[in-house]
């Protein structure tokens, strides 16, 4: 999964140098209050907490963000304005544009490296909601986000020293997961997904994100297939179209459900896990947190439109 993506970078590697970065829409869709979340560094939990109801509403129905982007995650720079660069994410498959999702950045929020110096054998992923980035003496320098991926430059007792956009810092390695950076993490069953998804109950919603500092619907999704193994399309209805498609009486814990206006037959607008017993795993919408849910009785009963797997059975089904 790694290495099928890595390969399209030439030599100079651009990387996410902030804990989180929003990709918005056009270099004039920030607003004067989403500074927190343009500066670097930036500060996520201070820029979700400033914003109101119909200021955190207006990110959508003013089309003002695209996606996101975690500490460390390459992307290709293709154009530059001023000081925002348009990007493409090759993480993030996307119909809108086949090298990845595409958007716009502040420059100043990247940082440029060297293809082979950044490469590493192994990787680290964190497994924690948030883990702090600290320095060789233990201070603690960055909160990042869950699945958040660095390469790894050695194990040094409880911790795990990374390499990353500012040089070398250290992770805990119980807030980490290590794999083979030619590998990927390690493939799970649908019930997998459900284990990483369920302790974020109660996360708020956040247009556009794809963080542990709050997700979207599909950036939920999204995630916890990148926590058990899986590279999916970053939006909703390319999840649909993009993965096995699921006659509902086959359903299985781990399946994503599709939701579309005028009872499953207008626009697809919503994406959640199936959890089994006609429960599903979602993240609702603004105001509102991840939320496990009976779908009987519910909007969503009738307009589910589709369902599809990612996921496979593996040798290990805990």
């Amino acid at each position: 999964m790694t290495k099928q993506w890595f390969d399209q970078y030439s030599e100079e590697l651009w990387v996410t140098a902030v804990q989180v970065a929003t990709v918005w829409t056009s270099p004039s869709s920030p607003r004067t209050i989403d500074e927190d979340g343009l500066n670097n560094p930036t500060d996520i939990d201070g820029w979700i907490s400033s914003l109101n109801y119909e200021l955190t509403v207006a990110l959508s129905d003013e089309n003002r963000i695209q996606t996101q982007t975690l500490y460390g995650e390459a992307v290709i720079v293709t154009e530059t304005r001023d000081d925002w660069a348009h990007v493409v994410i090759p993480t993030q498959p996307s119909v809108k544009d086949e090298r990845g999702y595409p958007g716009w950045m502040p420059l100043h929020q990247l940082k440029k490296v060297n293809k082979q110096g950044w490469q590493r054998e192994e990787s680290a992923a964190v497994t924690s909601q948030n883990a702090w980035l600290e320095t060789e003496d233990g201070q603690k320098t960055m909160k990042l986000s869950y699945m958040t991926i660095l390469p790894v430059e050695t194990k040094a007792g409880a911790r795990v020293k990374v390499n990353t956009p500012h040089g070398y810092y250290y992770l805990q390695e119980n807030d980490v997961a290590i794999f083979r950076s030619d590998q990927g993490l390690p493939k799970q069953p649908g019930a997998g997904l459900l284990k990483t998804g369920t302790p974020y109950v109660g996360l708020d919603y956040f247009w556009g994100g794809m963080s542990s500092f709050g997700y979207d619907c599909s950036g939920f999704a999204y995630a916890m297939h990148k926590a058990n193994g899986y590279l999916i399309p970053r939006d909703a209805g390319d999840q649909a179209q993009s993965g096995q498609q699921i006659p509902y009486e086959r359903l299985e814990p781990g399946d994503l459900l599709f939701f579309a206006y005028e009872e499953g037959k207008g626009k697809l607008h919503h994406v959640g896990f199936y959890y089994g017993n006609g429960k599903m795993l979602h993240s609702p919408q603004t105001g509102r947190g991840i939320e496990l849910i009976d779908l009987k009785g519910t909007k969503y009963e009738k307009e589910l439109c589709a369902a599809t797997r990612y996921w496979q059975q593996t040798e290990e089904q805990s």
